[in-house]
Formats: structure tokens, sequence, C-alpha cells
């Protein structure tokens, strides 16, 4: 498999006031195409400001940050939105829809922004919801669907673009059980069908639907493993 993500002694420093904050202090690392990672640590460890720049949302300090073959380090805001764009499909615990618009134009929001005319973008969109469930829910708006369904036209949204990852934040903090397992077994079906998911949690039964747990604590890689004792939604469902 091809390297996807490469990191090398990446560090982040933010200045609060007179007091320097050491967010992250030497993470090198790599992913690779296909692969289903979590990051995992308690408030404080890095793993936020880690997702935001693997999102290409902010740049390192220090370090080198390779994604798909691109330095992204150093790039400028406007370089960095047009990264995001078209390499990273975006999933968040709030789910960060547009409220007067119906789940179909949530999810073609990003296809505006590349360029596509409207019966494209209508028709890539149908398929992205298609391939989520909510066909049927495409002329419904947020406040018309429950939770579960909000983070699928989510999830449906960051396909559009055919990312080259997946970045989940907490996907299943707003949500309870049942509708938390339903959503992991979809991520589980984008990876079994070759997406890059990488997936921030503090929570460890989610952690453990990944192939692969990074953990961080203190702006530092504490341990990246392989797991060895991969969850799905049915055995979760078991210990219920």
């Amino acid at each position: 498999m091809s390297t996807i993500i490469e990191t090398s002694e990446i560090a982040k420093i933010y200045q609060m006031g007179t007091q320097t904050v050491n967010a992250l202090q030497s993470i090198t690392m790599e992913i690779k195409k296909g692969e289903y990672v979590a990051f995992m640590g308690p408030s404080g460890s890095g793993k936020s400001t880690l997702m935001n720049i693997v999102g290409c949302l902010d740049t390192p300090s220090a370090g080198t940050y390779i994604l798909n073959n691109k330095n992204v380090s150093h790039m400028t805001e406007d370089e960095l939105a047009d990264v995001r764009n078209k390499e990273i499909g975006f999933v968040f615990q709030t789910f960060n829809l547009l409220p007067r618009a119906t789940a179909l134009e949530n999810v073609a929001l990003p296809l505006i922004y590349a360029g596509y005319g409207k019966a494209e973008r209508t028709e890539k969109a149908l398929d992205s919801l298609e391939s989520v469930g909510l066909a049927d829910r495409a002329s419904h708006k947020p406040n018309e669907l429950s939770g579960g369904q909000r983070q699928r036209v989510a999830i449906a949204r960051a396909l559009v673009n055919d990312p080259s990852i997946i970045l989940a934040d907490e996907p299943t903090g707003n949500l309870d059980t049942k509708t938390s397992y339903d959503i992991m077994d979809l991520f589980h079906n984008l990876h079994k069908n070759g997406n890059t998911i990488i997936m921030v949690t503090h929570e460890d039964d989610i952690a453990h639907y990944a192939h692969r747990i990074i953990r961080l604590r203190d702006g530092l890689v504490e341990t990246d493993k392989i797991n060895d004792d991969i969850f799905t939604a049915d055995k979760m469902r078991q210990t219920v």
C-alpha cells in the first residue's frame, strides 16, 4: 500500500499571552492508503491539534507533513482550503449541516466549490446519499431528520468529492448507543470499500472499530499499535 500521510517531527506551539503551550512536541508517523486509524488520548494530549494539522485546518510550527505526495506544511490559507476540498472529507460530532438546506443541498455543497455544474452536483450528491442509505430523504432538511440520519448526511457530504481520506472527529459524540453502532457499521463498510479513515475519539469502544490505534499523551505518541481486537457493531450489541 502507498503512503498517503507522512509526518516528520511535527510540532505545534501556541502562545497564550505570556504562556507557551507545546500542544504537539514531535510526531512522526506514516498512514497507508486504505488504513483505518483512530487517534486517542485524554484531554490535552494533542489529538485534536494533530487532527487539525492532518486535516489541513492548521499548519505545524515545525516539522514536515506530506499529504498524498504534497508538502502541505507551510501552505497559505487559500492553498490549504483547496487541498481540504480535494483531499479530505470531514465528519464532525455536531454534523455541521446548513439548517435551511435540504440533505441533497448539504451533500452537494463541496461540489459547488469544486466547480461542478448543477446537474452533475445533483447526480453525485444523490449517489452519495444512496451510499449511506438516505436517498429517500434527499428533500428533507436537518430538523426533519434524526441524529443518526443527520450524521449519515454528513458522511455522504464527506464522500461526495471522492476524498483521499475521511477524517471523523468524535463521529458518535452526539448519538445514542444504538445509533452509534449503526454509524460505526457504516464506517466499517466504507473502509471495506477501500476508503482511508482517520477517526478522533476519546471512547475506547469506538476506537476499537479501527484497525490501528495511535494513543497520544502530552503532545507525543505514547503507543502506535495494530488493533488485534477489532469491534463490530454486532459484537458491541451483544455486550449491551
